[in-house]
């Protein structure tokens, strides 16, 4: 498995906290943010600042425009970008108390922080706005928030990467969900409600895939699986350049680090099987 794509599919859980756990539904709830959704699209957007709807649309690029603009910018009115990502760091905390109790701040603790915040600090911005939005935040003082701000800041930057690989190939969008559950990672059920997008629009993304010939009822064909794959490949790629600047030896010590934290988070179900995130088992 390429570096860059076995890191993400070590270090996602840990990141998915902040949507998963209990204790960040609280932690928004608490912060005025009142249901899920609320959480999710105030807590990973904050980092922009207090933006509209197209700005998020654009920037998370899988969901429908009018679900978006039920929650933003509503949000804000309840909750300024600064008391979400206070929210965010403080459900992280509260999740990691209970999912790895005594790891906090320990010495694999503090060495898996420095080593992500060093592949961090190497992501390049330009035409990442997520990923530099992440990265020009201030840095958490304790070791476990430091590492969940470096994974974030590392995944975002994967996801503007993959972002421009999809717009390569025109599917950015709902194009790019209907592919994914055609290629069977994710049911088209669940991505089209968790996404929002009508049952109407996502038969007609899917008629124009089959015009494409990229696939042939609910399945992808030959050509369809080759132009996901090349998209995966792309995405891998522009992930690299952190990870090559943390170095094999790096990179492979934060991957033994995190193992055991992406296990444990798995193994009391605060990363639940069925996502629309996508992320491969780590090889």
């Amino acid at each position: 498995m390429n570096g860059a794509r076995r890191l993400w599919a070590l270090g996602e859980p840990f990141h998915a906290l902040t949507y998963f756990a209990d204790e960040a539904r609280v932690a928004f709830r608490d912060a005025g943010l009142h249901g899920f959704w609320a959480g999710y699209f105030a807590g990973r957007a904050a980092p922009l600042g207090p933006v509209g709807p197209q700005l998020v649309t654009a920037t998370f690029a899988s969901f429908a425009p009018a679900f978006v603009a039920r929650r933003v910018p509503e949000v804000w009115t309840t909750t300024p970008p600064e008391a979400a990502l206070a929210a965010r760091l403080a459900g992280v905390d509260a999740a990691v108390q209970r999912a790895l109790p005594g790891w906090a701040g320990s010495a694999d603790c503090v060495e898996a922080a420095s080593l992500a915040r060093e592949a961090a600090a190497a992501v390049d911005v330009p035409g990442r706005p997520l990923a530099a939005a992440n990265a020009a935040l201030p840095w958490p003082d304790q070791p476990h928030l430091l590492l969940w701000q470096a994974l974030t800041t590392l995944r975002e930057h994967r996801g503007d990467g993959h972002l421009a690989s999809l717009l390569q190939h025109e599917l950015l969008g709902l194009p790019a969900l209907v592919l994914t559950a055609a290629a069977g990672t994710t049911s088209a059920e669940w991505l089209q409600r968790a996404r929002g997008w009508s049952p109407e629009e996502w038969a007609a993304a899917g008629d124009a895939l089959t015009d494409r010939g990229l696939v042939s009822g609910e399945e992808l064909t030959a050509e369809g699986r080759a132009v996901r794959a090349a998209v995966e490949d792309d995405t891998d790629r522009l992930a690299q350049g952190p990870w090559a600047a943390l170095g094999d030896a790096g990179c492979d010590r934060l991957a033994e680090l995190l193992g055991p934290v992406r296990h444990a988070i798995v193994a009391i179900g605060d990363w639940p099987a069925h996502n629309p995130i996508g992320v491969p088992e780590p090889a």
